[in-house]
């Protein structure tokens, strides 16, 4: 009995070495690791990642630090190799996830790393190192509006794939959000002056580190694209804007980004602040006392403050918009000197080459349905008509000749108008530049359970990054999804490399612009389509976030 057991305990103990030793080919291909694999000088330091998939990877490099509400400044510099092999930690959260729904959590597949405000860091994927090659470089801002999200959040964001693929250095961040991104306290001495956008600061550092370091992990400086979705194609628009990120990138690409086409007025963020320094019991000339309250105590101020001024503001007959007073960038008279929508801004970034657009059913009014797919067009009908009025048959019959080929009823509740029409002002704004803009709308419509997530949002990030098998709950991981995939992702990296998405796989791609609202619509079949949506577009609410 005993020698039975023996037995058996060795077996479990070696069986993996076994297998290991019958596999070392795979297993030293596909993962490289070691004290002296991948290891890059900075100019703070020398680190180490690992190379994965023949791609070199550096995870949680400090870019910047920051003491709380202050600009961020150069990170400390180390002696030695700093190990990078995992991501560093992401900005606290105001709400943090204590629970979720089960069927979205199983698309999305959220990682919420761990939080630290000490969390500008940046994570690198390339096909080289120390080769002196001139890689084009693509910096990504994730999602989360200006108040959550990190570079981990999504298995979308993995660099790797992309890298490989079209041989470009993948950059992205973590940075400041919410309150500690953005509370106003410049009323309050010269030490605050910067409180109100250090979460684009933030930014600025991380190109201004790419703009330093990027060459040795095998990029071009010279040659940046910023890109982001949602909150993160906000972000971008803000740079697009922002006076000192000229110069540390040369395009840039907006995805589904509604936010960034207002700054707020300073007079009402520093209302804000003010009202966070009532609600924790701080007198102004005792400012710096909030540098040591708990962040869960200033997130709980920060919301009754917020929601405080906004009633306030309500009181006074001024509107704060669709989503309402959100932590966001001020325009402050000096870091952000003008609205987006100021012709005088259009200078900073006339030179930058865009490439902009959204999913087609973003956030989809049929989720909220038990059973979207059972909906009849009686009923889609019915609850249009709650919205449109009399103008219900004639908004159903501008989408049919939009969108010909959509079937179910509930096609008739899902397509998005708020990002598109938020994505047409963003270009027609930029196409007043020199620089050449492009369009798209991306139609694929998800698989996953029998089809009810459509093209929502988010949907399109995986496409864009060649992150298909990373993300089959989202895309149904078909065979049509990495072909779509595969001209997605090299429309992304041909725009990083030249400027133009314009490639082989892809029918003619024109220029956007007002007069022929040209869009390039991202399907099984893509095809260019002119100002198709225009009837639609303009029953539908005009409403911009």
């Amino acid at each position: 009995m005993k020698t039975n057991v023996v037995l058996l305990i060795l077996s479990i103990i070696t069986f993996p070495l076994l297998s290991v030793g019958q596999t070392p080919k795979a297993a030293t291909t596909s993962l490289v690791t070691g004290k002296d694999v991948a290891v890059v000088s900075t100019e703070s330091g020398k680190v180490r990642g690992y190379i994965h998939n023949t791609v070199y990877t550096f995870k949680g490099i400090p870019y910047a630090k920051a003491e709380r509400f202050m600009a961020p400044t150069k990170p400390d510099s180390w002696t030695g190799v700093r190990s990078s092999l995992t991501y560093g930690p992401v900005c606290p959260l105001m709400d943090p996830t204590t629970s979720v729904m089960d069927e979205s959590e199983f698309v999305f597949h959220h990682d919420w790393g761990f939080p630290n405000e000490d969390c500008l860091r940046l994570n690198i994927w390339s096909s080289g190192i120390n080769d002196s090659k001139k890689r084009p470089v693509m910096v990504w801002l994730h999602g989360g509006g200006h108040v959550a999200g990190s570079s981990q959040e999504l298995p979308s964001y993995d660099g790797e794939n992309i890298s490989k693929k079209g041989d470009v250095v993948l950059v992205s961040i973590n940075h400041r959000l919410n309150i500690l991104g953005f509370l106003d306290l410049s009323a309050y001495g010269e030490k605050y002056k910067s409180s109100s956008n250090t979460s684009i600061m933030d930014m600025v550092a991380a190109l201004q580190w790419v703009k330093a370091n990027i060459a040795n992990f095998g990029g071009d400086p010279n040659n940046v694209t910023i890109f982001g979705q949602s909150g993160g194609g906000g972000k971008v628009n803000t740079l697009l804007y922002t006076p000192s990120a000229k110069g540390l990138f040369q395009k840039a690409i907006i995805q589904s980004g509604g936010l960034g086409l207002s700054f707020h007025e300073s007079a009402l963020t520093k209302r804000v602040g003010a009202a966070v320094l009532d609600e924790l019991g701080i007198k102004a000339n005792q400012v710096d006392e909030i540098q040591k309250v708990p962040f869960e105590k200033l997130a709980a101020a920060g919301k009754k403050a917020v929601l405080k001024v906004q009633e306030q503001v309500k009181a006074e007959g001024r509107q704060t918009g669709v989503l309402g007073l959100m932590w966001g960038p001020t325009l402050d008279g000096s870091f952000l000197p003008y609205q987006p929508t100021d012709p005088t801004a259009q200078s900073i970034s006339g030179t930058i080459p865009l490439l902009i657009g959204s999913t087609k059913n973003e956030f989809m009014a049929s989720l909220r349905l038990p059973d979207s797919n059972a909906l009849t067009m009686e009923e889609a009908k019915s609850m249009l008509q709650k919205q449109y009025g009399d103008k219900t048959d004639a908004f159903i019959a501008a989408l049919k000749k939009a969108y010909p080929n959509d079937t179910k009823p509930s096609d008739l509740l899902d397509v998005d108008g708020m990002f598109r029409r938020s994505a047409i002002k963003m270009a027609n704004i930029k196409a007043t530049s020199s620089a050449p803009v492009y369009m798209y709308l991306f139609t694929y419509q998800s698989p996953v359970l029998d089809g009810r997530y459509k093209a929502m949002h988010c949907t399109e990030i995986p496409f864009a990054f060649n992150n298909i098998a990373r993300c089959e709950e989202m895309t149904g991981g078909t065979k049509a999804a990495y072909d779509l995939a595969d001209k997605v992702s090299q429309a992304w990296v041909s725009f990083a490399r030249t400027g133009n998405p314009n490639h082989k796989g892809l029918p003619t791609w024109q220029k956007y612009t007002p007069a022929n609202g040209a869009t390039m619509l991202l399907d099984n079949q893509s095809v260019e389509k002119y100002h198709h949506d225009k009837e639609a577009l303009a029953i539908g609410p005009q409403v911009l976030l």
